[in-house]
């Protein structure tokens, strides 16, 4: 029986899954695979690997959708073009709830920019539908092979948090413009600690540039530099993750420093005026 009990009444959700390591992906399908039991599940993901593409829908080019099996396409675009095309023309209608994931490597702090698998959740978002995006904080400086990582784990638990929230009613008590965004320790799900809630923390990385030249002598730079720790600080994503809990953190759309504005009307009244 699938479903969700929301009032004593079993609903069959509409939940679209889509992620940026591809089509392909084993934490794509473990992620499916696991909201089956809440309803109907769509998959659209990239036909490629999109991983920090950050949020872009494609204009300059034609997208094409393949079909891979039942409900599960292919899209030659970005996860934000896959959720797109996910709602407005495989679906055809708002589903009940759009994640993304399981993705390969946390999306902590400030990755949440760069992140193709929150874009996905985020231009769900944009729509008014619940979402999340869903990542394994696998060991950033000794991955281990893809085949042990415990998607199983961050799955199960992304699945936990849809059914708590739905006793609270998911469209009707997550505020409109405001997507989840959960990191949970490749671990065992039985050697997870408690689920928290936390704030948005900050990562360091190294901006190292590799500048190589080409068989012609031009030169060609990879950037992206290494991982060098977080900025400590109680209660942050980053923190509970280290310490071994999953952790969710509210994502909202509006980015307005609001004190600071309130700061600025402060020094210069003239500002307010119309």
């Amino acid at each position: 029986m699938k479903g969700l009990f929301i009032r004593g009444i079993l609903v069959e959700m509409k939940i679209l899954i889509s992620n940026d390591d591809g089509i392909d992906a084993r934490g794509l399908h473990v992620l499916a695979k696991a909201f089956e039991k809440l309803g109907e599940v769509f998959v659209v993901a990239p036909l490629e690997e999109k991983s920090t593409t950050g949020h872009s829908l494609t204009l300059h080019k034609p997208l094409r959708m393949i079909k891979k099996g039942p409900r599960h396409y292919a899209v030659n675009g970005s996860p934000a073009d896959c959720v797109y095309l996910g709602i407005r023309e495989l679906i055809r209608k708002k589903p009940d709830l759009v994640v993304s994931g399981v993705n390969r490597g946390a999306n902590l702090g400030q990755d949440v920019y760069y992140s193709g698998t929150v874009s996905a959740a985020r231009e769900a978002s944009f729509l008014g539908i619940p979402s999340m995006a869903v990542s394994t904080a696998v060991n950033f400086f000794d991955p281990p092979e893809d085949r042990l990582i415990h998607y199983e784990s961050a799955a199960r638990q992304a699945v936990q948090i849809i059914r708590l929230f739905s006793k609270i009613g998911l469209k009707k008590n997550i505020p409109k413009h405001t997507l989840m965004n959960l990191n949970v320790p490749d671990l065992p799900f039985s050697q997870l600690k408690p689920l928290r809630l936390g704030k948005q923390g900050f990562r360091f990385y190294s901006g190292k540039i590799l500048k190589r030249k080409d068989h012609r002598g031009k030169n060609y730079f990879w950037v992206g530099g290494t991982y060098e720790g977080f900025q400590e600080d109680c209660g942050t994503d980053c923190d509970w993750v280290e310490h071994g809990h999953p952790c969710l953190v509210p994502l909202k759309l509006d980015v307005t420093d609001h004190a600071f504005a309130e700061v600025l009307r402060a020094r210069f009244p003239r500002l307010e005026k119309k």
